[in-house]
């Protein structure tokens, strides 16, 4: 099972209806197998940590619940289509613990952008239904809390894998494979970058292209989804020998393959390049493609500094760092 990488405050516990909730959840990235994994082959998810969601949730006597963030502020049941997942984290938890009478401020502070692959969605699902439950005085156990997240992003998506979920509260990389998940040993420590094109990704029209390039030629795609589940492999074994430069090179090859999917876009390649010549150990797109982020593979933290400007200077319209592992 993966640690739970949620922050939350301590007060008084259940019975205290003065009492404000607090959590913080994060983003993800997929490290290797993005869209093989809709076809059953394994996905290695890589935590964000230095994109954070923060939820706050406050009592209040007023009539309903009240939502304060960039999508919508205003009473919760007037709330647009947009945030109806952040709807469902908050009354999906009070049916949870038998509170539907109790009526909350929720405010929620979100540095994980939209539509870009990095489980915008999850992230502030998880925070916030772990902010309620703190309000009530109450700790979610890690089954609970993933059945509430998925909850929400059946709202958000239909038919979510739970990759997203499982990935925005884990604090280390996880394998997941048929809708299973395990924590993945470090060797050494690894540092990326994750750079925003700036150009919102495309999920659902890649998915769709995908199957349609399967449907009618269904040999070659399998062997391209079976070349990336192979690299997926590769790369776990990478991450727990400590191997930088393999696991870049793994990286490399699968955006290769996702290009030949025709997921990927003249934005996404032209940071990816960027990458390169700033002497990235590797470098693809992450997530559903034509549009959304490239990760980066660095040498080390300041390597991964000067991966971050050049990609700036490419063009990114934001980028965040993440380092994992506790090995120097």
């Amino acid at each position: 099972m993966t640690s739970n990488h949620l922050d939350h405050t301590a007060t008084p516990g259940p019975g205290d209806t003065s009492r404000t909730g607090r959590a913080s959840s994060h983003g993800k990235t997929i490290l290797i197998g993005e869209h093989a994994v809709v076809y059953g082959a394994p996905a290695l998810v890589l935590p964000v940590l230095d994109a954070r969601v923060v939820a706050t949730v406050t009592p209040t006597g007023a009539a309903g619940h009240h939502l304060e963030s960039t999508v919508h502020t205003g009473p919760l049941d007037l709330a647009p289509a947009a945030v109806m997942p952040t709807v469902t984290a908050v009354t999906a938890t009070l049916r949870h613990f038998g509170s539907t009478d109790r009526q909350f401020h929720v405010r929620v502070d979100s540095e994980v952008p939209t539509a870009r692959g990095m489980g915008s969605s999850a992230a502030v699902a998880a925070a916030v239904t772990a902010a309620v439950a703190d309000a009530l005085g109450e700790t979610l156990d890690v089954e609970t809390h993933h059945e509430l997240i998925q909850e929400c992003e059946r709202v958000a998506h239909g038919r979510p894998s739970g990759l997203d979920a499982r990935g925005v509260v884990a604090d280390a990389p996880v394998w997941f494979e048929g809708g299973r998940i395990e924590p993945v040993e470090l060797g050494a420590r690894f540092a990326f970058v994750v750079a925003d094109t700036g150009v919102p990704g495309h999920t659902r029209e890649a998915v769709s292209a995908v199957r349609a390039r399967h449907e009618a030629n269904p040999d070659a795609v399998d062997a391209v989804i079976g070349r990336i589940g192979a690299l997926a492999r590769r790369a776990r074994g990478t991450l727990v020998d400590g191997d930088a430069q393999a696991l870049g090179a793994t990286m490399d090859a699968a955006h290769g393959l996702l290009a030949t999917l025709d997921v990927s876009s003249d934005d996404l390649d032209r940071l990816v390049d960027a990458a390169h010549a700033a002497d990235a150990l590797g470098a693809k797109l992450t997530g559903g493609g034509r549009g959304g982020c490239v990760l980066a593979l660095a040498a080390d933290a300041l390597h991964a500094d000067r991966i971050a400007a050049a990609l700036r200077g490419a063009g990114a319209a934001a980028t965040w760092t993440t380092t994992i592992g506790d090995r120097a």
